[in-house]
């Protein structure tokens, strides 16, 4: 353990960015890449595109609803075992699922155990960077979370070449030996004890404390709402452009299209969120109604040049709202209560995970395309946009970004509230 009175912007840190950068790269690239297996497991069991979304679905949402299991084990233990629990489990959750005869197994283990493994992976990683770096915290979440572009550009025509050689089995094997490799990305994860830790309490009283802080709601409700559409093209836009008679490889090669913009869009937002001066919330409104506009549009755009310009575009607004979003959270509640926060929110928009792509599956199969489902998904994107205006100092374009320093400070002068007191008004 690591004793430090505020983060140290650097040092160590930075290899806490390499195992974030690693870690994130197995976790949602090898999500957002799964739409290649999508058409394969429609066609292996002979199941509605409804039917198999729910497994993309019920992993990204086990992975955020378990969230807090590895915030609350990670405030006891440390982030370092528990993040090495999670890549075993991670790894068999894939290896089992490359023997499953219905969707049934799937649902359990890519699903469920692989999703408990995410689960206490990404949460506690997140949270240890964020506790390492204050002034330049969304560029270095930004350059961690590059992992998950880079992964998706690689991952989806690999993927799709071990499909075409091994097949969806022999596939899956594969994808279980890359996902063992979090466990040398939790090792590399030191714990950092920082000044304000015993004045926040422990996690019982930090929970309290955030469920009465009506910031921090909104901004929970906001991400739900983001998170029902935002991960819709990473699911269906293969089977969307197949149903508009592309060929298998090129359909996965666009999602490479869209990582390659994704990961320019990731390092440009975190450079911009810690140099633009103000609340990093607008910033994350902007990208978030971006990439709600770029998916009502999608069914509009049905030539090849129109179908890449939307991808290319969809890829840096979707990858931008990313690391502002984290960088929102610790501006809100403090870094002492980041661990319990970010394993909240996790949890709560969970609930749009799990919709998202069976609802989007849902309407394909009643009309016959995929046209509704990429307008709402594009509607829940607006709709998230609209709560986070309502965030402390939004439109107050004097006011200074609320740096961790200045809370770590502030947290040494401020007693935990108690239940029923809250955490004062916005």
């Amino acid at each position: 353990m690591a004793y430090r009175a505020e983060p140290l912007d650097g040092g160590w840190g930075w290899m806490v960015v390499l195992s974030a950068f690693f870690q994130s790269a197995l976790v949602f690239g090898v999500l957002r890449s799964f739409g290649v297996f999508f058409v394969e497991f429609v066609a292996a069991f002979e199941e509605p595109a409804a039917r198999v979304s729910w497994i993309a679905s019920i992993g990204i949402a086990v992975q955020q609803f378990g969230s807090p299991v590895g915030s609350v084990l990670s405030t006891k233990f440390g982030p370092r075992p528990v993040v090495m629990t999670g890549g075993i489990l991670a790894a068999l959750g894939m290896l089992l699922a490359s023997f499953a005869t219905s969707l049934t197994h799937l649902y359990l283990s890519i699903g469920l155990l692989s999703g408990s493994g995410w689960a206490l992976t990404f949460t506690p990683t997140l949270a240890c960077l964020s506790r390492y770096f204050s002034r330049r915290r969304s560029l270095a979440t930004g350059l961690a979370l590059t992992g998950v572009g880079l992964s998706s550009f690689a991952f989806a025509p690999l993927f799709q070449w071990l499909l075409n050689h091994y097949a969806w089995r022999g596939a899956l094997l594969l994808v279980s030996a890359l996902s063992l490799h979090l466990v040398a990305c939790g090792a590399l994860l030191r714990p950092l004890s920082l000044a304000e830790d015993p004045v926040v309490g422990g996690p019982g009283a930090q929970i309290t404390s955030l469920l009465c802080h009506g910031p921090f709601l909104r901004y929970t409700i906001a991400i739900t709402l983001i998170n029902t559409g935002y991960f819709i093209p990473y699911v269906h836009l293969v089977a969307h452009l197949r149903d508009l008679g592309w060929d298998p490889l090129p359909a996965a090669f666009l999602l490479s299209v869209a990582a390659i913009s994704d990961l320019v869009g990731r390092v440009a937002s975190g450079w911009l969120g810690d140099a633009v001066p103000g609340p990093v919330a607008r910033l994350l409104m902007l990208w978030t109604t971006l990439t709600g506009v770029i998916l009502a549009l999608y069914p509009v755009a049905e030539v090849p040049t129109g179908l890449v310009a939307l991808t290319v575009a969809y890829g840096f607004t979707s990858g931008a709202l990313t690391p502002v979003a984290f960088s929102v959270l610790p501006e809100l509640v403090g870094t002492g209560k980041i661990y319990c926060g970010l394993g909240l929110v996790q949890m709560v928009e969970s609930i749009g995970g799990l919709l998202g792509a069976p609802l989007s599956g849902y309407l394909r199969d009643v009309t016959g395309n995929y046209t509704a489902s990429f307008v709402v998904a594009g509607a829940f994107l607006l709709a998230g946009s609209g709560v986070l205006i309502t965030l402390p100092h939004f439109f107050c374009f004097s006011a200074p970004t609320s740096k961790p320093q200045d809370l770590v400070t502030e947290a040494l002068d401020t007693k935990v509230p108690l239940p029923e007191e809250g955490l004062g008004e916005d």
